[in-house]
C-alpha cells in the first residue's frame, strides 16, 4: 500500500515537533539522552520494540517525524520495521536526502551518521541513494572514515555537490559517486531515475540537505531548494511505502562526556539562544506541513 493522507507520527525526543493534525505523538523524552547522536545496539533494540508495541502497522500511518537530525539512526527500526510489514514484496530502494553521507564508522554501536550501511546490507533493500551531500565526509580527506562495504557491494550511492571524490577512482568505487556541479543538475539526475524505474520506496528527508535559505538547522547545511525536493516527493508519487523527517532544531547539553565531546569534534551546535530557536523552529514547523501534504499529496 502506498502512501496516502494517514496520521503522521511524532516520535517527541526533544520537543521540536510542532503540533500536526491528527498526530500520533509518542512522548519519549525520557529516552532523549540515550539515544540522541549515537547510542549502543540494546537502547536501539529496545526502541524498535516500543515502537511494535506502540504504534499501528506500517501501513496505517503516515510520515514519521523525530525531532533533531542527531535521531536520524531511527529510521533504521522504522525502515526495518517496514520491511516485516511487507514480508514477501519486492526489494525496497531507500532515498535519503541529507547534506551527509550517514555512512561514516562509529563503533560504539550506531549513531546519526552510520546507520546507512545497516539498512543497505539488509538483503532486503534493493538499493540506497544518498543525495545532496555538500559536505566534506565523502572528500578525500575523510575517505577513510566511509564505510566502505555497502559502496563495494553496489547497494550504496552517494549524489553529492560540489565535492571532490576522487579518492573513488583510486579504490574502484567510482560506479558509486554521482558528483554534480550544481543541485538542479543532481534534481533532473534523480527525477529521471525516480520516473524511469519505479519501486516500492522508503523516503528519509534529513532538513540539513537544504540550502539555509530554506531552513535552519544546527548542522552543517547543503544546497537543496524547496521546490527540487518536492519535485522529488512528486516523483515517487504512487512508489512510497514508508517516509520520515528528521533535522528539527533544537537546544541541548548531553550529560555524556563522550558525546559531548563527538558531538564538537562534528561541529554541531546545539547551544542556541531562545529567540533564534524560537524564529528557526517556527520556519522548521512551516516547511514540515509543506512537505507533509506534498507526502500525502
Amino acid at each position: 500500500m502506498t502512501q496516502a493522507a494517514l496520521p503522521p507520527v511524532v516520535l517527541d525526543l526533544d520537543g521540536a515537533v510542532g503540533p500536526l493534525a491528527a498526530e500520533l505523538r509518542l512522548p519519549l523524552r525520557d529516552h532523549e539522552e540515550a539515544l540522541r547522536f549515537g547510542c549502543g545496539l540494546g537502547p536501539m533494540q529496545a526502541l524498535a520494540a516500543l515502537l511494535d508495541a506502540r504504534l499501528p502497522p506500517p501501513d496505517q500511518h503516515g510520515t514519521v517525524l523525530m525531532g533533531s537530525g542527531d535521531f536520524h539512526h531511527l529510521s533504521w527500526p522504522l525502515i526495518t520495521r517496514g520491511i516485516r510489514a511487507r514480508r514477501a514484496a519486492p526489494p525496497l530502494r531507500v532515498v535519503v536526502l541529507d547534506n551527509h553521507p550517514d555512512n561514516m564508522r562509529f563503533p560504539f554501536g550506531v549513531h546519526c551518521g552510520s546507520w546507512v550501511r545497516r539498512v543497505a546490507m539488509l538483503p532486503e533493500v534493493d538499493h540506497v541513494h544518498v543525495v545532496g551531500i555538500g559536505s566534506g565526509d565523502i572528500g578525500w580527506r575523510h575517505c577513510w572514515e566511509n564505510q566502505l562495504a555497502p559502496l563495494r557491494a553496489g547497494k550504496l550511492s552517494y549524489w553529492s555537490v560540489g565535492v571532490d571524490t576522487g579518492w573513488s577512482r583510486w579504490l574502484g568505487l567510482s560506479q558509486a559517486f554521482r558528483g554534480f556541479a550544481d543541485a538542479a543538475q543532481m534534481t533532473d539526475a534523480l527525477l529521471a531515475l525516480l520516473l524511469s524505474q519505479r519501486q516500492p520506496t522508503y523516503l528519509s528527508i534529513d532538513k540539513d540537505v537544504f540550502a539555509t535559505e530554506v531552513v535552519r538547522t544546527n548542522w552543517d547545511q547543503g544546497r537543496l531548494q524547496e521546490a527540487q525536493a518536492m519535485a522529488v516527493v512528486d516523483a515517487l508519487r504512487g512508489q512510497l511505502v514508508g517516509s520520515d523527517i528528521t533535522g528539527e532544531v533544537s537546544s541541548y547539553r548531553y550529560s555524556t562526556a563522550w558525546k559531548r565531546w563527538l558531538s564538537a569534534q562534528d561541529g554541531q551546535d546545539t547551544a542556541i539562544a531562545p529567540e533564534q530557536l524560537a524564529l528557526w523552529q517556527a520556519g522548521q514547523h512551516a516547511l514540515n506541513l509543506r512537505l507533509l501534504a506534498r507526502i500525502a499529496s
